[in-house]
């Protein structure tokens, strides 16, 4: 498989959701992160996931984040929606709002919470990609957060699903992700959802990161993943040894509580998030600050 045979390639960025002081979304500094990112060379924005707090967002947000999203991005780049849920009606229902508004892909992550055994996971992606696929459909894998965990052979029975078209595989689990990129079908995009081991995936054939280091430092993760894509493990190891403090760093306490922090101290946009995450420790913040002057971001 090559990655031109992939429709959606390179740096992705997990977008923060910026918020004004009173917690209410600032819809402003969205605008002004979209157009800092098209500039800076990222090749795809992805809203409201994880990092974009989407568990703390009510659905008329969620929805207006993602609508804002794609105004701003004009097409200049595209725009992947997070939906996903753990409930598939809902996940089904926020996608088809993403396609209205003219999204160009949704993120589908594995159902949280309530622990969906494997053939529920199989029939809730399936039933969201019959309902909802002319919206290009990646799965998410992040065990670490949803507890249930996408196994490689219901990876390998989604991707041959019409409509679902890539996963993030967040595990950072480099062999697992080996096996996928070498029995996926042509066509079937692989990306990592780690940044500290994405370099790795992309040159054993993988096609992108979903990057929350790219928050911060969106043009060193554009050609980070375009010399790893290329197959340049010299200027891609040269980045990456670069931004290794910084991916670090960023998990210092759960996301997105440091990467809210890094984009605040770098003026991008304030630091305000809702509870129950709560902004950085303050002894903590002399390391994210040291690990984003080491790679020259400040």
């Amino acid at each position: 498989m090559t990655s031109s045979s992939v429709a959606l390639t390179g740096s992705i960025v997990a977008l923060i959701t910026p918020m004004h002081e009173d917690g209410s979304v600032d819809y402003p500094s969205l605008r002004k992160l979209i157009d800092w990112h098209v500039a800076e060379g990222t090749d795809c924005i992805g809203v409201v996931g994880t990092t974009g707090e989407s568990p703390t967002v009510n659905v008329e947000e969620h929805c207006e984040i993602i609508r804002v999203a794609v105004e701003q991005a004009a097409g200049r780049v595209s725009i992947m929606a997070g939906c996903g849920a753990n409930s598939t009606h809902e996940a089904i229902e926020l996608a088809r709002y993403a396609k209205k508004v003219g999204a160009d892909s949704q993120l589908q992550v594995v159902p949280y919470y309530n622990k969906p055994t494997q053939e529920g996971q199989y029939q809730h992606f399936k039933a969201i990609a019959e309902a909802t696929g002319d919206l290009p459909v990646v799965l998410y894998n992040v065990p670490g957060r949803s507890v249930a965990d996408m196994q490689h052979d219901t990876v390998l029975r989604l991707a041959r699903v019409p409509g679902i078209v890539g996963i993030k595989e967040a595990t950072g689990n480099i062999e697992r992700a080996q096996w996928l990129i070498r029995e996926v079908p042509e066509g079937f995009g692989v990306y990592s959802g780690d940044d500290p081991t994405a370099v790795a995936l992309m040159l054993c054939g993988g096609h992108g990161n979903i990057s929350v280091t790219a928050n911060v430092a969106p043009r060193l993760m554009s050609e980070l993943c375009k010399a790893a894509l290329a197959g340049d493990v010299k200027r891609a190891m040269e980045i990456q040894f670069r931004l290794m403090p910084v991916h670090k760093s960023l998990f210092v306490e759960a996301n997105p509580i440091p990467v809210k922090w890094a984009a605040a101290r770098m003026g991008l946009s304030g630091p305000t998030m809702r509870l129950p995450m709560t902004p950085l420790s303050q002894n903590l913040e002399s390391v994210v600050e040291g690990a984003l002057r080491e790679a020259g971001l400040l």
